[in-house]
């Protein structure tokens, strides 16, 4: 059987990505903050035959997302996929491009640049030596299109986005497959997305799309089974 470990996994586009991907045999490694939640998450998939289980640890810390990884392969062996998505730029000031200084860019560096290249660095010498695996990552639009209301993140993304096109382009003649899933839209049930609707509803209008957890993942799925192309792209804001 085959381990696909998800970082940042929430009740959203995680568990899309947990029961797409279980569905296939793969048993699940679920990595959160929220122990509370990563037990509700496990006991939902298990009900859905899925074997899966979680991990706490805190994204921003690499150390802690190290730790996770090992925790992983001890339970279901090595990591065939890693799948890396926390919310974009989750608990960051909102600052306009003339006002982005290191201290409001330190914090989302650790979470959504270092961290996710030190799993990288963790999981690719058993990929490499088995032949085969994938590093899929899903970041916001603004990673490819220049948003000033989003400009932090974009820039974290942006730089992550390069580092997978650049994976990918060195690994895939060794059997390692590195994708983007550039998400440009707002997930159905996410916090974003109901604060995006009450607003729009005051302001008597709509200028979003929405897709749903399960497309995204239904699209990951294609990704990692054809591996015909570095990005997939879904909506743009």
């Amino acid at each position: 059987m085959s381990t696909i470990a998800i970082f940042g996994a929430g009740p959203g586009l995680g568990m899309a990505v947990a029961r797409r991907f279980g569905r296939e045999g793969f048993r699940v490694g679920l990595v959160s903050r929220n122990p509370s939640h990563l037990d509700g998450m496990t006991a939902e998939l298990a009900g859905e035959g899925i074997a899966a289980a979680g991990f706490p640890a805190d994204l921003s810390h690499r150390e802690a997302a190290l730790a996770a990884t090992d925790a992983i392969e001890a339970r279901f062996g090595p990591v065939d996929v890693l799948e890396y998505s926390p919310t974009p730029g989750e608990g960051s000031p909102r600052a306009v491009p003339s006002q982005i200084d290191a201290a409001i860019m330190a914090p989302l560096l650790d979470k959504h640049l270092y961290t996710p290249v030190a799993l990288v660095q963790r999981v690719l010498p058993g990929m490499l030596e088995q032949g085969s695996g994938s590093l899929l990552f899903a970041l916001g639009a603004s990673a490819r299109y220049p948003m000033p209301r989003l400009a932090s993140g974009g820039m974290i993304g942006a730089a992550l986005r390069s580092y997978a096109h650049a994976l990918n382009a060195e690994l895939a003649p060794q059997g390692v497959y590195a994708g983007t899933l550039l998400i440009g839209a707002l997930i159905e049930g996410t916090a974003a997305h109901r604060s995006a609707t009450a607003w729009s509803t005051d302001a008597g209008r709509q200028e979003f799309t929405v897709v749903t957890a399960e497309e995204l993942a239904d699209r990951y799925w294609d990704m990692y089974t054809k591996r015909d192309r570095a990005e997939e792209e879904v909506g743009q804001l």
